[in-house]
């Protein structure tokens, strides 16, 4: 096959393509020279606006701008969040963590290392094959368990299969203990409202939204100080010092109110697309099966197992036909493992390194999807072909 030079990109869920009002924003910051803690005029004017951005994301994430704390990345605002959240606990003799058994990595490790060098007690709650919360499960653990609990983090919507979780019931559940949730994929997608799910912390990020790497917030509830993981100059509440990303975080703020004023007409798309995706692909490979569910799911994820194949191999060799996907999260790319989020669902390990993932953006058209459907079902045949090989050997 030939290396096509134009791809076609089916990996949103890794990153967006920087929207254009995000892009004009950056461009613009990146012109001026200042840091917004500076106390001059030109670094009053530049927090002026860092400020206003600050405002804009609240917005978007229906919290107050007090509760926004600016980070370098998503894995960060994670971490500031376990972490602190547990040490805040920890202080009141709590040491327990609930959490589910198929949470992006970047609040799986630092869990570990909080139960590795901490000492802290970890209640992993199961999901369904489908990738739904066993909430029955929650409540028992909240019942038995609930004054020792130092906080519970549930990712709103799975990063492999899409599966979006009932939060507003998580934190019903919870009754009083924080609860985190890593909104990275949801916000700016679904519908997200910080305060109305009563959340006491989330993580968003920038470049999953059409703005630029680099940008992330922790969202957290005003008057609740966690210890911060950074010290230095005491930015952002005292509890993640650094000198502002102004122009990161100005153009977060275009990508994030895009991404609100489009999301009714971006959902619409991108879930036809996706139903159009997952229609084509299973004709063309008749044994292949999508992982999650349809309904209650983000629109643009579709997780795929194409049993008999490896999933590097599918990856590779699409590429090569023009055609961007991955095995799951970039932040474990390059690591060959069994998905940790497809054997919470019931896959063997066989099965896991069987799958690929197609993220679906507004980018995408029903020609590539056609594209995608005619070169399948030979990418599915020459990978399971090399894996017989390698298994007779």
């Amino acid at each position: 096959m030939a290396v096509h030079s134009s791809q076609i990109y089916f990996d949103h869920a890794a990153t967006t393509p920087m929207v254009q009002p995000a892009i004009d924003a950056l461009t613009a910051q990146l012109l001026k020279t200042g840091n917004a803690s500076s106390l001059h005029s030109t670094g009053r004017s530049i927090r002026k606006e860092l400020e206003e951005a600050r405002e804009s994301i609240a917005k978007a994430a229906g919290c107050s701008a007090i509760d926004v704390i600016f980070t370098g990345t998503g894995t960060e605002a994670d971490n500031l969040a376990i972490k602190g959240l547990y040490w805040l606990g920890a202080k009141a003799g709590k040491n327990i963590i609930i959490t589910s058994t198929f949470e992006h990595h970047a609040v799986m490790d630092p869990i570990k290392w909080l139960q590795e060098h901490e000492g802290a007690t970890v209640i992993e709650i199961p999901v369904s094959k489908t990738g739904s919360l066993d909430l029955t499960a929650l409540q028992a653990a909240v019942t038995q368990h609930g004054a020792k609990v130092a906080f519970i983090s549930i990712i709103h919507a799975n990063n492999e299969i899409g599966t979006v979780q009932p939060i507003d019931q998580v934190v019903k559940i919870a009754g009083g203990i924080p609860v985190h949730s890593d909104a990275v994929q949801s916000f700016g997608k679904i519908d997200f409202n910080f305060n109305q799910l009563g959340l006491t912390a989330a993580t968003i990020s920038a470049h999953k939204v059409g703005g630029p790497l680099g940008v992330a917030a922790l969202i957290l509830k005003k008057g609740v100080n966690i210890e911060p993981v950074l010290h230095g100059g005491g930015q952002e509440r005292d509890i993640r010092s650094g000198t502002f990303n102004a122009p990161g975080i100005i153009a977060f703020a275009s990508a994030a109110s895009n991404a609100m004023i489009h999301m009714q007409a971006r959902d619409a798309k991108i879930r036809k697309l996706k139903s159009l995706l997952i229609t084509k692909v299973l004709a063309a490979v008749p044994d292949a099966w999508v992982n999650g569910q349809s309904e209650n799911s983000l629109p643009g994820v579709v997780n795929i197992t194409f049993p008999g194949s490896d999933n590097e191999g599918l990856l590779l060799l699409l590429d090569m036909a023009g055609i961007a996907c991955s095995t799951g999260s970039a932040c474990s790319a390059g690591v060959h493992r069994p998905s940790h989020v497809l054997m919470a669902i019931g896959l063997t390990e066989d099965e896991t390194t069987s799958s690929l993932r197609f993220s679906l953006g507004e980018s995408n058209t029903e020609e590539e999807i056609d594209k995608l459907a005619a070169v399948i079902a030979s990418v599915v045949e020459k990978s399971k072909s090399a894996a017989n090989k390698k298994v007779s050997k």
